[in-house]
């Protein structure tokens, strides 16, 4: 019998354990090559929102470079190793498709993705290799969200436009889904030496502002055991949600879940394990809310497709298109004149850390108060955010803008009584804004 000689193409999940693509292609095949397609960081001026190309900064490549050395070092334990090919002139697959035809490989495998532009790629990998490679068998898992489609009491097309709706129905009708086995070994990896490809070793990697905001598989299992185990801050964790600066007021597990160091289904899984052996109450139900809520915007985003990026969104309504570029740069610079917003831009320039209520109130000051379009907001949180996560970042961006998923529409935040609730003493003004 002929070899068999598979591909396993890294995307947006960089771990090795519950990754059903990784563990699928290497029950099917003799040998072995692991593959990431390094785009590395961005001008700011991509920040344009007709550029299509994902703008990464200088913070969420420092931290996807920390995650690919931790993923070179387990592959090392499992006897393969990462192949890094860096992404050159138009076509970002093309390295992919000439490493498919140099080792004459049968299979290729990646972690399904609801990302559009995500799809489009793998759709376009899969249309190209047909005319030049047809035998090529084509390996898509999903361990990317807690559910697969099947499981849901709806057709995904007919999905509740809203959360409520939607969570209220998984909770009833829906188990998320289990972690799978553990992953002990993987097929020998191919004799061809490919001198193109980039040492891990070659990766600059900076200190983080938050030094446990290190990119990898081990550091968020680490964080996880942290927030949950060793501190219990997760008992808290509803009281303490809406801090705006630190690291034990929320979890911070976004940043590894958005480039897949942990999937969902293990934050879960490893939830419900401290609810059965510690305490189960409002606030450890309450991360499991907001893993719902990443759940809600992921499905949202493939039923809703490019829609996501469209300026009148997925309600179809026109808002502002207004762009000023003195007050976007002012918004930028946390030079608006709105404490608690220059406060919180500041915070992002520095450390591409944000919170959850920042967000909100720096999205509804861009939408409502400067009049932007809510889009350059978005690209631009895209560019500075460690935890950039597609789906969920473009959807509360709709969300806040008014064009969104929000049952409620042109949502405004008052940003006078928000300081007033949320930094009464400006402890957080003073530190990141003067």
């Amino acid at each position: 019998m002929s070899k068999k000689v598979g591909i396993h193409w890294f995307r947006k999940d960089l771990r090795i354990q519950d990754n059903a693509s990784l563990a699928s292609i290497a029950s099917q095949v003799d040998e072995l090559v692991c593959v990431y397609l390094y785009q590395g960081q961005t001008s700011p001026n991509s920040v344009a929102i007709d550029n299509k190309d994902e703008a990464i900064g200088k913070h969420r490549i420092n931290f996807i470079n920390q995650s690919l050395i931790q993923l070179q070092d387990a592959l090392n334990g499992l006897n393969q190793r990462l192949i890094i090919l860096p992404v050159n002139g138009s076509s970002s697959l093309q390295q992919l498709l000439d490493l498919v035809d140099e080792l004459n490989a049968t299979h290729v495998s990646a972690e399904w993705h609801c990302g559009f532009n995500e799809r489009l790629q793998w759709q376009a990998l899969q249309d190209t290799l047909k005319e030049s490679a047809p035998n090529v068998q084509f390996i898509q898992e999903n361990s990317s969200t807690l559910y697969d489609i099947s499981q849901f009491p709806f057709s995904v097309e007919n999905m509740p436009g809203t959360f409520s709706p939607f969570r209220k129905k998984l909770e009833k009708y829906c188990e998320v889904k289990s972690v799978a086995e553990k992953l002990h070994s993987l097929p020998r990896m191919s004799d061809l030496t490919l001198e193109k490809s980039m040492c891990s070793s070659t990766l600059a990697v900076a200190n983080n502002h938050y030094p446990k905001l290190a990119g990898g598989e081990l550091s968020a299992h680490k964080q996880l055991e942290y927030y949950l185990w060793n501190t219990d801050h997760i008992s808290k964790y509803k009281e303490t949600r809406n801090g705006l600066d630190g690291w034990d007021f929320s979890s911070k597990l976004s940043a590894w879940l958005s480039i897949g160091c942990v999937s969902a289904r293990q934050v879960f899984a490893e939830l419900k394990n401290y609810e059965s052996a510690r305490v189960k109450n409002d606030s450890t139900y309450w991360l499991f809310f907001e893993l719902l809520w990443r759940e809600f915007f992921h499905w949202h985003h493939f039923v809703y497709a490019e829609r996501l990026f469209s300026a009148s969104g997925v309600q179809g309504i026109v808002r502002s298109r207004n762009f000023d570029p003195n007050k976007f740069q002012q918004w930028q610079q946390g030079e608006t004149g709105f404490p608690i917003v220059d406060a919180c831009m500041r915070q992002l320039s520095k450390t591409g850390f944000i919170s959850n209520r920042g967000r909100q109130l720096v999205a509804s000051c861009f939408a409502h108060e400067l009049g932007l379009d809510w889009r350059y907001g978005a690209k631009y949180f895209e560019y500075q955010l460690i935890d950039f996560d597609v789906a969920s970042n473009w959807g509360n961006w709709q969300y806040l803008g008014g064009v969104g998923a929000d049952p409620r529409g042109h949502r405004q935040f008052n940003l006078v009584k928000q300081t007033e609730i949320y930094d009464p003493n400006h402890e957080f003004i003073n530190k990141w804004a003067n």
